[in-house]
C-alpha cells in the first residue's frame, strides 16, 4: 500500500512539473534575458562547413522564432516555418489540452505548407518549444513527412525547465537514417540574450555562414 501511495505521489509531482513547464512556455513572450540557462544535449561531432542549411521551426509564442532568426543570421541558411492547417489556440487552457490530446493519441496534424525541396539541404535545424516533454505534434508531422535520410538534423528548443526532454530521442526514432547532432535548449524568457551561447554551439558543430 505504501509503495502504491509513493508511486502515485511521484507521478503527480512529475505531471505538475511538466504542466508548469508547458504553462510558462505558452504564457510567456518576453522576459529579462540572461545566458545562465542555456543547455546542450546530444552528439558533438563537428559537421562539415559549407553545407546547404535549412532552419525549420515551430513557434507558438514567438520565442522559438527568435532563436531561429539568430541561427539564420549566423549561418545564412534558409528558413521554413512549420504551421498546422488548423492553428493552435492562443488561450492557455485550450492549447495545453490540445497539445496533451495530440501527444497521447499520437496524432499527426496536417501542415499548412509542405517542404518542397528537402533534397536541396544537407543540414536541417529543427526548432520547437518543449511541450509535454517533447516536440509539438506538428513537428512530428514535419519530420515524418520528410524523413531526411542521409541528412544532418540539429535540434534546438525553448523550454521552462525540461530542456530538450525526450525530443532528441523522438527525432532519432522519426528519422533513423539521418544524423542527429548536439541540440541547444534555451529558457523561454531568456532567448533575447542567447546569441553568445548559440554562436558557441554552432562553432562546436563546425557550422559557419556559407
Amino acid at each position: 500500500m505504501k509503495m502504491v501511495i509513493l508511486s502515485i505521489t511521484m507521478f503527480t509531482v512529475l505531471m505538475a512539473f511538466m504542466a508548469a513547464d508547458i504553462r510558462t512556455i505558452f504564457a510567456q513572450e518576453k522576459g529579462d534575458p540572461s545566458e545562465k540557462a542555456v543547455a546542450v544535449q546530444g552528439k558533438s561531432t563537428p559537421a562539415q562547413g559549407g553545407k546547404t542549411i535549412l532552419i525549420a521551426f515551430f513557434s507558438h509564442s514567438g520565442n522559438t522564432r527568435v532563436i531561429a532568426d539568430m541561427i539564420c543570421e549566423m549561418t545564412g541558411g534558409d528558413t521554413f516555418e512549420i504551421k498546422a492547417v488548423r492553428p493552435y489556440p492562443k488561450e492557455y487552457d485550450a492549447v495545453v489540452e490540445q497539445a496533451k490530446r495530440e501527444l497521447e493519441s499520437n496524432l499527426r496534424p496536417p501542415l499548412a505548407e509542405k517542404l518542397k525541396n528537402a533534397e536541396a539541404y544537407d543540414v536541417i535545424f529543427v526548432g520547437y518549444p518543449n511541450w509535454w516533454g517533447t516536440m509539438p505534434m506538428a513537428v512530428f508531422t514535419f519530420l515524418s513527412e520528410n524523413g531526411f535520410a542521409g541528412k544532418t538534423i540539429v535540434p534546438f528548443c525553448t523550454h521552462e525547465g525540461s530542456e530538450l526532454g525526450a525530443s532528441v530521442r523522438d527525432i532519432e526514432k522519426l528519422c533513423p537514417k539521418s544524423t542527429v547532432m548536439e541540440g541547444l535548449a534555451v529558457y523561454g524568457d531568456e532567448v533575447k540574450n542567447a546569441r553568445g551561447a548559440a554562436a558557441e554551439w554552432l562553432n562546436r558543430l563546425g557550422i559557419s555562414k556559407r
